[in-house]
């Protein structure tokens, strides 16, 4: 039983979605409400770190200081409350090519499916709403459980096992993401990865980078 694959842990965006800038947008728009600045967190952090970490990085990297615990904690209630508005108003908001057929016959297959994302809790079930792919994941671990990208993975594989009913081994999950980063959070928490080339990253970057199965898009299916 350790080596049967039982619960199938999902990054969001770049993997199942994307919301054709509508992140980075809110982003922008809360800081230009607080600060003035409309700030770019593109040219401050990179694909797959957390929501809390772009924050502080572009916070840091425009206004030259730390962020306030109270006026940081504003910052992501203002990003999150434009949010809505910018991935309902996206006009190149996408689901990835073969995500519904393939969680839909995961699901049908018996296995749990999870997410493990550097976005805040509330924010990736926003960017999840618009293609009703949230109905699919019934557990997660988030960039508001842990700020490391291992930390969360082992988070989302612990709530994995509180649905399952009994413990779900890392040997029997596996991590699906679109950047070194998940890679790096799922080696860290002891589970293999599947790197998903569609996006950020072609399949040889993302085997280069440690990925222990890599394919250029979900409707490959994945290698169960």
């Amino acid at each position: 039983m350790a080596g049967e694959r039982v619960a199938i842990l999902f990054d969001i965006d770049g993997t199942l979605i994307t919301t054709g800038g509508a992140g980075a947008e809110s982003w922008r728009l809360a800081f230009n409400e607080l600060y003035g600045i409309p700030a770019d967190i593109g040219q401050f952090t990179d694909a797959g770190m957390t929501d809390p970490d772009v924050g502080r990085k572009t916070f840091e990297a425009v206004l030259k200081r730390e962020p306030e615990r109270k006026e940081f904690a504003r910052l992501l209630e203002r990003r999150l409350n434009y949010l809505h508005t910018t991935v309902e108003e996206s006009k190149d908001y996408r689901v990835m090519p073969g995500v519904e057929e393939l969680l839909q016959k995961l699901l049908v297959g018996g296995y749990l499916l999870g997410l493990v994302t550097g976005n805040v809790e509330a924010a990736a079930h926003i960017k999840l709403h618009r293609a009703r792919l949230n109905r699919f994941f019934s557990f997660g671990g988030y960039g508001s459980d842990a700020s490391d990208r291992g930390e969360l993975t082992k988070i989302a594989l612990k709530r994995a096992s509180l649905v399952y009913g009994e413990e779900v081994a890392a040997a029997q999950a596996l991590v699906v993401g679109d950047t070194p980063h998940d890679v790096e959070g799922a080696h860290a928490a002891g589970i293999a990865c599947v790197g998903v080339g569609a996006y950020h990253f072609t399949a040889d970057q993302l085997r280069e980078a440690g990925a222990d199965y890599a394919i250029s898009s979900l409707a490959e299916g994945l290698p169960l």
